[in-house]
């Protein structure tokens, strides 16, 4: 048997074997594979040894006994399903039967993921950081930050029920040769009722920004520490 490279060249279609496929919301539908690529698929699945006789004849016989079901999962709500592919088959090796149930590439991941709780923002002068944030920005101070504790001077400030952690550390990133448009440069993204009230602002302050390069209605624009943030508008 010629041994194939991939995984995925074992897929291909080919005579004629139907193996029950489903994925997502479609509806079964029947995939091709020849009984020689069904049988390498299965080594490479199970690491069986190439030099491991496999009789075909019980192999097929047993073929009815095969289920593949690949289920297309998506991610909501901080819960992560993945892609998941599940399969069922036997084999005879060496006039024994080699059995696999459920071979899965990524299972159910949940642990009690709620919402973002905040971003931390690197600042070299948190007055100076304030005084964006606070004064051109409008964010409130969340006063519960135990100053007292923290080795370093820094705020909390509200956004929405989530917030920014402002930080007054040393930035390991550079704050020149950043992208112009903070879309292409790692950033934080806030929920707005309105984008053109806070291009008016933004404008009377003289701070540059950048427009959504999609059409949609979002702002980018760079704190004084060169930090890109993102104001996309929301309707709820």
């Amino acid at each position: 048997m010629t041994q194939c490279s991939s995984m995925a060249s074992l897929l291909s279609p080919a005579a004629t074997v139907p193996v029950q496929h489903k994925a997502g919301n479609m509806r079964d539908r029947s995939l091709g594979l020849s009984l020689d690529r069904f049988i390498a698929f299965n080594r490479v699945l199970w690491s069986v040894p190439a030099n491991t006789q496999v009789n075909c004849t019980s192999v097929s016989s047993i073929f009815s006994n095969t289920s593949s079901n690949v289920q297309q999962m998506t991610v909501r709500n901080g819960r992560y399903s993945g892609l998941c592919f599940t399969t069922k088959a036997k084999m005879s090796a060496e006039g024994g039967v080699l059995e696999k149930d459920s071979v899965r590439v990524s299972d159910k991941i949940d642990y009690g993921v709620v919402s973002v709780h905040h971003v931390g923002i690197l600042c070299e002068n948190l007055e100076r950081s304030l005084e964006f944030y606070q004064n051109i920005l409008g964010l409130e101070t969340n006063e519960a930050r135990p100053d007292d504790k923290l080795p370093y001077r820094g705020a909390w400030l509200w956004v929405g029920s989530e917030m920014i952690h402002l930080m007054e550390l040393p930035n390991p990133d550079p704050l020149t040769g950043r992208p112009e448009h903070g879309g292409r440069d790692r950033h934080t993204c806030i929920a707005i009722r309105d984008v053109s009230k806070l291009k008016t602002i933004l404008d009377k302050a003289g701070i540059p920004y950048t427009l959504s390069k999609s059409g949609r209605p979002a702002i980018f624009t760079r704190d004084p520490d060169a930090n890109a943030l993102e104001f996309t508008q929301v309707d709820n």
